[in-house]
């Protein structure tokens, strides 16, 4: 399989950079070839341009992507997993992730009636987050970070979808952050294996 990895994080000094490395681990170890879009050391272009703008809302096809809109979407296309990778921030992807979704899935390839963008095998989206699963889910905001990145972002582009999020990792508790480390890198790896 080809793997797509998404990732935004914009320091290598990261626990979220210790689990997109297992995450590859894994996904060696299961002999699968991947690509990747570090979308902070791409200095990857988050904000529409006016002409992107009014080709989105006007639902104008004919009106050229950028070069690295194009380059991202041929990525996809060449694909047959679309991974993501990222901390979550007040509890979203970081805006760098963001930014990417709204240049990216463009009319006329992520939706609209004639599609280009083909249906993945997965989409399997790794989330790493300060807070406990527990806090997440017992404040809904698990339920409202799945539905947003499952729901809405990947919908249908994906026949299959998942949704890992690797918690209590911040270092205002380190004591949860030690007790979690290897826990979370193992699950990235297995990740990686048995995507």
């Amino acid at each position: 399989m080809k793997i797509f990895i998404v990732y935004a994080h914009p320091s290598e000094d990261s626990f979220t950079r210790h689990a997109r490395d297992n995450f590859i681990k894994g996904l060696k170890t299961g002999g699968h070839s991947y690509i990747i879009s570090d979308l902070y050391k791409m200095n990857f272009r988050t904000d529409m341009s006016e002409k992107e703008y009014l080709r989105e809302a006007n639902y104008k096809e004919e009106i050229n992507l950028p070069d690295d809109v194009i380059e991202e979407q041929k990525k996809i296309n060449s694909s047959d997993i679309i991974v993501f990778i990222y901390p979550v921030f007040w509890t979203e992807a970081p805006a760098k992730l963001v930014g990417w979704f709204d240049r990216v899935w463009t009319y006329g390839f992520a939706y609209g009636n004639n599609r280009s963008m083909k249906q993945l095998k997965k989409g399997l989206v790794i989330c790493i987050t300060g807070h406990s699963l527990q806090y997440l889910k017992e404040n809904g905001y698990y339920d409202a970070m799945k539905s947003i990145m499952l729901g809405d972002r990947l919908y249908d582009r994906v026949k299959e979808k998942d949704f890992i999020v690797l918690d209590s990792t911040t270092k205002f508790d380190m004591n949860a952050r030690e007790a979690n480390w290897d826990k979370h890198l193992k699950t990235a790896f297995e990740a990686g294996c048995m995507i």
